[in-house]
Protein backbone atom coordinates (compact mmCIF):
# COMPACT_ATOMS: atom_id res chain seq x y z
CA UNK A 1 0.00 0.00 0.00
CA UNK A 2 2.95 2.43 0.89
CA UNK A 3 4.25 2.10 -2.35
CA UNK A 4 1.04 2.68 -4.42
CA UNK A 5 0.95 6.01 -2.44
CA UNK A 6 4.71 7.16 -2.89
CA UNK A 7 3.96 6.01 -6.79
CA UNK A 8 0.45 8.43 -6.69
CA UNK A 9 2.21 10.91 -5.18
CA UNK A 10 5.11 10.93 -7.57
CA UNK A 11 3.05 10.42 -10.72
CA UNK A 12 0.87 13.95 -9.48
CA UNK A 13 3.76 15.98 -8.58
CA UNK A 14 5.50 15.03 -12.22
CA UNK A 15 2.29 15.94 -13.92
CA UNK A 16 1.25 18.86 -11.97
CA UNK A 17 2.52 22.60 -12.98
CA UNK A 18 3.01 25.85 -11.80
CA UNK A 19 3.52 27.30 -14.62
CA UNK A 20 0.55 29.20 -17.14
CA UNK A 21 1.63 29.62 -20.29
CA UNK A 22 -0.69 31.74 -22.73
CA UNK A 23 -0.67 32.27 -26.21
CA UNK A 24 -0.28 36.35 -27.11
CA UNK A 25 -1.70 37.54 -30.52
CA UNK A 26 1.28 40.35 -30.20
CA UNK A 27 5.18 40.25 -30.72
CA UNK A 28 6.99 39.88 -27.43
CA UNK A 29 7.57 43.96 -27.48
CA UNK A 30 3.79 44.82 -28.27
CA UNK A 31 3.13 42.35 -25.47
CA UNK A 32 5.32 43.90 -22.40
CA UNK A 33 4.46 47.18 -23.58
CA UNK A 34 0.93 45.93 -23.04
CA UNK A 35 1.80 44.24 -19.73
CA UNK A 36 3.48 47.67 -18.87
CA UNK A 37 0.66 49.84 -19.73
CA UNK A 38 -2.29 47.42 -17.72
CA UNK A 39 0.08 47.06 -14.66
CA UNK A 40 0.72 50.93 -14.19
CA UNK A 41 -3.01 51.86 -14.79
CA UNK A 42 -4.02 48.88 -11.74
CA UNK A 43 -1.53 51.16 -9.80
CA UNK A 44 1.73 48.40 -9.81
CA UNK A 45 5.22 49.74 -9.76
CA UNK A 46 7.38 48.02 -12.48
CA UNK A 47 11.01 47.98 -11.05
CA UNK A 48 12.37 46.32 -14.07
CA UNK A 49 11.75 44.80 -17.72
CA UNK A 50 14.83 42.47 -18.38
CA UNK A 51 16.12 41.80 -22.29
CA UNK A 52 17.09 37.95 -22.00
CA UNK A 53 17.65 38.30 -25.51
CA UNK A 54 20.05 41.43 -25.38
CA UNK A 55 21.75 39.65 -22.49
CA UNK A 56 22.63 36.77 -24.80
CA UNK A 57 23.49 39.08 -27.50
CA UNK A 58 26.29 40.82 -25.09
CA UNK A 59 28.41 37.44 -25.21
CA UNK A 60 27.53 36.79 -28.30
CA UNK A 61 24.64 34.00 -28.15
CA UNK A 62 21.75 33.78 -29.40
CA UNK A 63 17.96 34.09 -27.83
CA UNK A 64 14.50 34.73 -29.52
CA UNK A 65 13.34 37.48 -28.30
CA UNK A 66 12.31 37.08 -24.83
CA UNK A 67 11.44 40.16 -21.73
CA UNK A 68 10.71 39.39 -18.32
CA UNK A 69 8.43 42.41 -16.67
CA UNK A 70 9.24 42.38 -13.02
CA UNK A 71 5.71 44.72 -11.05
CA UNK A 72 4.42 44.57 -7.69
CA UNK A 73 2.12 46.34 -5.24
CA UNK A 74 2.95 46.77 -1.54
CA UNK A 75 -0.95 46.07 -0.64
CA UNK A 76 -0.43 42.94 -2.23
CA UNK A 77 3.07 42.24 -1.70
CA UNK A 78 3.58 42.96 2.48
CA UNK A 79 1.36 40.68 3.74
CA UNK A 80 2.94 37.84 1.94
CA UNK A 81 6.22 39.00 3.39
CA UNK A 82 4.59 39.62 6.64
CA UNK A 83 3.54 36.19 7.03
CA UNK A 84 6.86 34.66 5.20
CA UNK A 85 9.88 36.89 4.60
CA UNK A 86 11.37 34.09 2.59
CA UNK A 87 8.34 34.74 -0.38
CA UNK A 88 10.31 37.83 -0.82
CA UNK A 89 12.57 35.53 -3.17
CA UNK A 90 9.54 34.97 -5.27
CA UNK A 91 8.25 38.64 -5.38
CA UNK A 92 8.41 40.93 -6.91
CA UNK A 93 5.96 39.41 -9.85
CA UNK A 94 7.35 38.14 -12.92
CA UNK A 95 5.79 37.65 -16.03
CA UNK A 96 8.10 36.46 -18.70
CA UNK A 97 6.95 36.89 -22.43
CA UNK A 98 9.22 35.04 -25.52
CA UNK A 99 8.99 33.62 -28.36
CA UNK A 100 8.69 30.17 -29.03
CA UNK A 101 10.29 27.66 -31.33
CA UNK A 102 7.36 27.99 -34.01
CA UNK A 103 7.51 31.52 -33.85
CA UNK A 104 4.36 32.18 -31.58
CA UNK A 105 4.43 35.03 -28.62
CA UNK A 106 3.86 33.10 -25.56
CA UNK A 107 3.30 35.18 -21.68
CA UNK A 108 4.81 32.85 -19.12
CA UNK A 109 3.88 33.39 -14.87
CA UNK A 110 3.76 31.29 -11.72
CA UNK A 111 0.70 30.18 -10.48
CA UNK A 112 -0.04 31.62 -7.16
CA UNK A 113 -0.80 28.05 -5.75
CA UNK A 114 2.82 27.62 -6.38
CA UNK A 115 3.44 30.69 -3.84
CA UNK A 116 0.90 28.94 -1.31
CA UNK A 117 2.68 25.74 -1.39
CA UNK A 118 6.03 27.03 -1.75
CA UNK A 119 6.47 29.41 0.96
CA UNK A 120 3.84 27.99 3.25
CA UNK A 121 1.23 30.94 2.52
CA UNK A 122 -2.32 31.02 4.53
CA UNK A 123 -3.49 34.47 2.64
CA UNK A 124 -5.84 32.50 0.35
CA UNK A 125 -8.39 35.52 -0.16
CA UNK A 126 -5.22 37.64 -1.11
CA UNK A 127 -3.45 34.94 -3.33
CA UNK A 128 -6.64 34.21 -5.49
CA UNK A 129 -7.02 38.62 -5.88
CA UNK A 130 -3.32 37.89 -7.30
CA UNK A 131 -4.23 35.02 -9.59
CA UNK A 132 -7.36 37.01 -10.62
CA UNK A 133 -5.20 40.00 -11.52
CA UNK A 134 -2.53 38.11 -13.34
CA UNK A 135 -5.31 36.12 -15.13
CA UNK A 136 -6.91 39.62 -16.81
CA UNK A 137 -3.27 41.43 -16.56
CA UNK A 138 -2.01 38.61 -19.32
CA UNK A 139 -5.35 37.41 -21.13
CA UNK A 140 -5.78 41.12 -22.16
CA UNK A 141 -2.35 41.81 -22.87
CA UNK A 142 -2.53 38.71 -25.45
CA UNK A 143 -5.16 39.94 -27.24
CA UNK A 144 -4.80 41.89 -30.55
CA UNK A 145 -4.42 45.01 -30.56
Amino acid sequence: MRKFILLTALTASLFANDIIIKNSANSVEKTVSKIQNIVTKKGFTVFAIVDHQAGANKVRMQLPPSKEIIFGNPKMGTPLLQENMQAGLDLPIRILVYQDKDLKSKIAYRDGEWLVSEHNLSNRKLLNKMNFTLDNITTEAGRKQ
